[in-house]
């Protein structure tokens, strides 16, 4: 004797195998809708930008915008300041990360062999301007809402 748990479940089942057989069957086919004739589609608002440009464009013909700026009116950005530099102390642990990496690939490129000493040196001089980096980081967050835009 089945059980009703049994017998749900197996209509359950072919319920959904027919389901599938239904998408299976229609796979590929486009639903076809008809339109509708009672609406027209609405036109697209113009702004008034638009607007103004179809004022110039009828009052000048066929010359370009730009070519009706008068020279005065154009802008022209300032002279942007000079580049700022670092302090020697930071200037120095910089060149430490970076430069000496830099100098230890062109000596393996090129071949040349550099006493222990200096290698130890190097590699000091490297992990030293890391950790000089690293404490000079401020713990403070930053302030969440500064994306650092300057006006």
């Amino acid at each position: 004797m089945a059980r009703d748990d049994e017998q749900e479940s197996a209509d359950l089942a072919r319920e959904r195998e027919l389901e599938w057989q239904q998408i299976v069957d229609n796979f590929g086919e486009r639903a076809v809708l008809e339109p509708d004739v009672d609406i027209e589609p609405e036109p697209a608002p113009r702004s008034r930008f638009f607007e103004d440009l179809d004022d110039l464009d009828q009052e000048a013909g066929e010359a370009e915008v730009r070519d009706r700026v008068h020279p005065d009116d154009a802008f022209v950005p300032p002279t942007p300041p000079p580049i700022p530099r670092p302090p020697a102390d930071r200037l120095a642990a910089w060149l430490g990360v970076f430069g000496i990496p830099a100098l230890v690939l062109v000596c393996i490129v090129l071949g040349i062999a550099l006493p222990t000493w200096v290698g130890l040196l190097l590699a000091a001089g490297f992990v030293g301007g890391f950790l000089y980096l690293v404490m000079q980081m401020s713990d403070e967050p930053r302030d969440p809402w500064d994306d650092g835009a300057v006006l």
